[in-house]
C-alpha cells in the first residue's frame, strides 16, 4: 500500500515510516524537517496523488509553557489537520489513521465510595499550593479511587495541547462521514524510547529527567511523585499504527484505541528506573506542579487487544534501559 505519513522525520513518525516500510509498504514522507508542511495545500497536492492512506503523525506536541502558545497548537494541530483533510478528499483518499492522545480524557477514571464513578473537575492552585493534589469527588468531597480509562469516556481537555488534539478527532470524524472515509484515532499514552526530544521545555517527562540526568542533576519531580501514568515504548506505538492501517472499519465515521502498555507506574517510579539506568542522582521530589496536568490517567488497553490484535511488547524496565542509553 503507498501510505503518506506526516511528520515522518519525527520521533514516533519516524519509527512508524520504518515500521511500515519493513512491512513492505510504500512511505511517502512529509515532514517540515525536509522541506513540507502539512499546512501547505500545495505540497499535498504535489504528493498525495497515487496515496491510498494517510498516517497523521505532525503535531506540535508537550503542554505548553503558556497561553501564548495557544495560536500555535491551534494552527499546526488543528488548521493543519484541517488542510490534510481537504486534500484527501481532493484525491479522493479514504483511509486516515490518526494520532490522537490520552490528554483528550482530562482527569482520568475515577469512582467515589458514595457517589460511584465520578469525574472530577480541575485542581485548583490553592489545593496544589497545599499539597493536595489527588482530585477530591466533586459531589461530596471525599477521596477517589483510580480506574482505567475506556475510550468512550466523555472526553474533558485541560490544555491547549489537549483541546487542539480532540479537535483533530471532531476535524477527522467531520470528513468521514461528508467522504465515506474510515479513521482509526490512536490515543497515545505516555511514548518514550531512542529518538525522543530532548532538552525542550515540549518534551515528554523521561526524556526531561534523561537530560537532566546525562547533565549530573537530579530528575526534578513534580507533585509527590505518586501521580500514575502508562509509558509505552515507541516500537509498540509503531506497531499499533501498522495493526490500525489495515484494521477492518465501517466507513463515514471513526473509532478509538488506547495504545498503551496496560501496566501503569508513577513518576517518581519512572525516574528512579530511569536515574538508575543512567548512572546518575536518584530523583528529587519538588512538591511543584504544572497547572495544566492531571493527576492519574492509566488506560484500559482492551479493546486494542480485542479489535486490533495490539499488546504491548515492550517491558517497562528494559524498556526504560535501553531509553537511558539510548
Amino acid at each position: 500500500m503507498r501510505v503518506m505519513v506526516t511528520g515522518s522525520a519525527g520521533f514516533i513518525g519516524g519509527h512508524v515510516a520504518e515500521a511500515l516500510e519493513a512491512a513492505g509498504h510504500d512511505v511517502v514522507g512529509l515532514d517540515t524537517r525536509t522541506g513540507a508542511d502539512v499546512r501547505d495545500a500545495t505540497a499535498l497536492d504535489a504528493l498525495l496523488p497515487g496515496v491510498e492512506a494517510v498516517v497523521h503523525q505532525a503535531a506540535k506536541v508537550g503542554l505548553g509553557v503558556d497561553v501564548s502558545d495557544l495560536p500555535a497548537y491551534a494552527c499546526v494541530n488543528v488548521f493543519g489537520t484541517a488542510v490534510l483533510l481537504a486534500a484527501m478528499a481532493r484525491h479522493g483518499i479514504t483511509r486516515l489513521v490518526l494520532a490522537s492522545s490520552m490528554v483528550v480524557y482530562g482527569e482520568g477514571r475515577y469512582a467515589c465510595a458514595a457517589h460511584g464513578d465520578v469525574r472530577p473537575g480541575p485542581r485548583t492552585a490553592d489545593d496544589l499550593d497545599g499539597g493536595r493534589f489527588e482530585p477530591p469527588c466533586p459531589r461530596c468531597g471525599d477521596p477517589l479511587r483510580w480506574a482505567p480509562i475506556e475510550e468512550d469516556a466523555t472526553p474533558d481537555p485541560r490544555n491547549a495541547y489537549a483541546t487542539s488534539k480532540l479537535a483533530q478527532e471532531h476535524l477527522a470524524a467531520t470528513w468521514a462521514r461528508e467522504t465515506g472515509g474510515t479513521v482509526a484515532a490512536l490515543r497515545y499514552h505516555n511514548v518514550y524510547g531512542p529518538r525522543m526530544p530532548r532538552d525542550t521545555p515540549y518534551a515528554g517527562v523521561a526524556a526531561i529527567f534523561r537530560s537532566a540526568l546525562r547533565a549530573g542533576r537530579a530528575p526534578a519531580v513534580f507533585e509527590d511523585g505518586r501521580q500514575l501514568r502508562d509509558f509505552v515504548h515507541v516500537r509498540d506505538v509503531a506497531r499499533a499504527n501498522l495493526a490500525a492501517l489495515t484494521a477492518s472499519l465501517p466507513p463515514g465515521g471513526l473509532r478509538a484505541w488506547n495504545i498503551a502498555s496496560g501496566a501503569p507506574r508513577t513518576v517518581g517510579e519512572m525516574a528512579r528506573v530511569l536515574a538508575a539506568g543512567c548512572g546518575g542522582p536518584g530523583p528529587r521530589v519538588t512538591g511543584g506542579y504544572r497547572l495544566g496536568d492531571v493527576r492519574h490517567i492509566v488506560a484500559s488497553p482492551r479493546r486494542a487487544e480485542a479489535e486490533l490484535g495490539f499488546r504491548a511488547a515492550i517491558g517497562f524496565e528494559s524498556g526504560m534501559a535501553e531509553f537511558a542509553r539510548s
